[in-house]
């Protein structure tokens, strides 16, 4: 009971001062997109704990909860939902880098922006409600699972549309871990080409030399360590339950303890997310960057003073 319990208060107070302290932030970073989205995600997990973790609590107070068929299939609904909810808008995330970094003019003639940025969260939630809704709809069939403390879509199903479904979600769910891993790979390596030719080409035209500089200012990495951390918390807690899904589905046979400990660690997720924001607040990130750079200012000196001694060192 106290497990639950404590992720349950974890999750709604660590996503409400994340909430906070992003409303906080000036002007002009609540106009990006990427802030939009960021909220977007935050909001996301939220109503996930608010929603799923309720449910968990009362069956570990009554066993028989998740026996009403319609509170099932309230709660698989939740979790399929949630689950591809979150992938969706990190994958969005790594999109609005990607094109502000590896595409920039595209990015400002088609003009993303926060207004962009709602409309790609509506679209975000619209279609994972419909894809979630499918098993309600006949697809599939929900079940509580051998716990007895939370409800799932039947994964080990031998007829063709439950088992279909299945492999549908897992293969969608896995596309968007792809496809975030991809966009984020593509514009960490667009950054360090870019450093590599201010590097090596310092009297380098005026544009490029001022692209640069907007790309590697303190907004713009702060951006990059938050998509990067938070990419790898939730496709980490993610990529379990999808490995699950096709595990069960592939092979017919049971094994809840695995499952129980995949849905868990998805579970997590909701609880690490706010705290990345909190976190790596711009004060705080100034600071280390800061810092960060005095050492490397440093390490760089007594190298070249090293080398220098060396220089002088008379031949023997």
């Amino acid at each position: 009971m106290a497990v639950p319990v404590l992720m349950f208060a974890g999750g709604v107070i660590g996503n409400i001062i994340a909430i906070a302290a992003l409303s906080g932030s000036n002007q002009g970073r609540k106009s990006s997109a990427f802030f939009a989205l960021v909220c977007g995600l935050a909001v996301t997990d939220l109503l996930g704990t608010c929603l799923a973790s309720p449910i968990t609590i009362a069956t570990y107070l009554d066993r028989n909860v998740l026996d009403d068929r319609n509170l099932c299939d309230f709660h698989s609904f939740l979790l399929l939902f949630f689950g591809v909810a979150g992938l969706s808008i990190i994958c969005a995330m790594s999109g609005e880098r990607y094109l502000a970094i590896c595409c920039p003019y595209a990015y400002q003639r088609c003009g993303i922006d926060k207004h962009f940025a709602h409309k790609c969260l509506f679209c975000i939630y619209f279609c994972n409600i419909v894809f979630c809704c499918l098993p309600v709809m006949g697809m599939s069939e929900s079940m509580c699972q051998p716990s007895q403390t939370w409800c799932f879509i039947d994964w080990r199903a031998s007829d063709l549309l439950p088992a279909a479904y299945s492999f549908l979600y897992a293969s969608v769910s896995f596309l968007l871990i792809l496809m975030t891993i991809i966009l984020n790979c593509a514009v960490c390596g667009t950054l360090l080409i870019m450093r590599r030719r201010k590097v090596h080409n310092p009297v380098s035209r005026g544009s490029t030399r001022a692209r640069w500089t907007a790309l590697s200012s303190d907004v713009e990495a702060q951006m990059m360590t938050v998509l990067m951390v938070t990419s790898a918390v939730v496709l980490g807690c993610s990529a379990p339950l999808v490995v699950r899904v096709f595990t069960n589905q592939m092979t017919q046979t049971e094994n809840s303890h695995a499952d129980l400990a995949a849905i868990r660690i998805a579970s997590i997720n909701a609880i690490l997310d706010p705290w990345i924001y909190i976190i790596l607040r711009r004060t705080l990130f100034r600071k280390v960057r800061k810092f960060s750079k005095r050492v490397y200012s440093s390490r760089k000196g007594r190298t070249s003073d090293n080398q220098e001694g060396l220089a002088t060192t008379p031949e023997t």
